[in-house]
């Protein structure tokens, strides 16, 4: 699936892309390339050209996953309205939702004071973020030195991941 805002309003015409697609050009990346904080430091500058991007559901506020952005894929997620990350396991772009049909429409992105992380807030559609099957990966809570699950498992692996 191509990830453009005719494609997605295909899937969900109910939905429109958070991202003004006028804004985003080379012009815009670059200011954010250029946009240093107090250390002058750039976006891309640490971690190899990485930045930790983490998605919040935009309404909720619950934290959906955490994933890394390179430059091309943070141009990219701008590019499309859609969260677009970085595997550093298949040294490659990863569109999410691509396989398994749990995309996110991104509403928001703030960067924090340091320029070294990125905060996605998304329209998560597909009710599941994590690639486990539950809505969060964040599914698991440490208590008295035990792992609990404490999330709602919405689907197997297994059936949506076949290759």
């Amino acid at each position: 699936m191509t990830f453009t805002p005719e494609a997605v309003s295909k899937l969900y015409p109910d939905i429109k892309s958070a991202i003004d697609m006028e804004r985003v050009s080379e012009g815009y990346t670059t200011k954010i390339r250029k946009s240093t904080n107090a250390n002058g430091r750039y976006l891309f500058d640490k971690l190899n050209g990485l930045v930790p991007a983490i998605a919040q559901d935009w309404k909720t506020g619950e934290v959906l996953m955490q994933a890394f952005m390179n430059e091309e894929a943070f141009k990219e997620t701008l590019k499309t309205g859609m969260s677009v990350y970085f595997s550093r396991t298949k040294n490659k772009l990863w569109k999410k939702g691509e396989e398994s049909g749990n995309f996110q429409i991104v509403k928001e992105i703030l960067i924090d004071c340091d320029n070294d992380s990125v905060l996605l807030k998304v329209e998560q559609k597909g009710n599941s973020a994590c690639h486990t099957g539950y809505r969060s990966c964040y599914y698991r809570k440490l208590k008295n030195g035990k792992l609990n699950i404490i999330g709602k498992k919405i689907f197997e692996p297994e059936e949506v991941y076949k290759k």
